[in-house]
């Protein structure tokens, strides 16, 4: 799976690049900007190991790469997949091979991970049955008591 491939990743940007040479590079700021993601987290990645910015003085350059990484990590924060198995899809990435080995695991994760939504899903669901019970309950409750619901809701607060 090629990280600047995998996951519907492209390569272009709303503007702001820096190049340097051939490769073209993105400020934290821009980064920040473009994904809606805090300064913070773009150091949190990076002290992960998720992210390697090139270093200019106290400037953090992203590469594409870097840029695809990103896209990368925050589907996978999106879809609920722990950083550690994000960093392990990621490290898995070769750009000169076929990446069986990491859509595999890619894979396998996403199986197990539907399982755990799947089983939250139904959680929720049977919550909400229980809590729509309950306030019905309690609103058939109130007049019996001599109170009108919104009474019994200033009182409460």
């Amino acid at each position: 799976m090629s990280e600047e491939n995998a996951w519907s990743v492209s390569g272009d940007t709303a503007g702001g690049r820096t190049s340097y040479g051939a490769e073209t590079y993105y400020r934290i700021g821009e980064l920040s900007r473009e994904f809606n993601v805090t300064l913070r987290a773009l150091r949190f990645y990076e002290d992960k190991g998720l992210l390697q910015p090139k270093r200019r003085g106290t400037m953090r350059l992203y590469s594409s790469r870097d840029r695809a990484r990103l896209k990368l990590i925050l589907l996978g924060r999106k879809i609920g997949f722990p950083l550690r198995d994000i960093k392990q899809i990621l490290d898995l990435y070769d750009p000169k091979g076929t990446n069986v080995q990491q859509l595999r695991m890619v894979l396998k994760k996403s199986e197990r991970q539907m399982d755990r939504l799947e089983k939250q899903y139904i959680e929720i669901e049977e919550a909400v049955v229980e809590l729509t019970n309950l306030i019905s309950d309690i609103r058939d409750r109130l007049p019996e008591q001599g109170l009108k619901p919104e009474e019994a809701q200033r009182k409460a607060g």
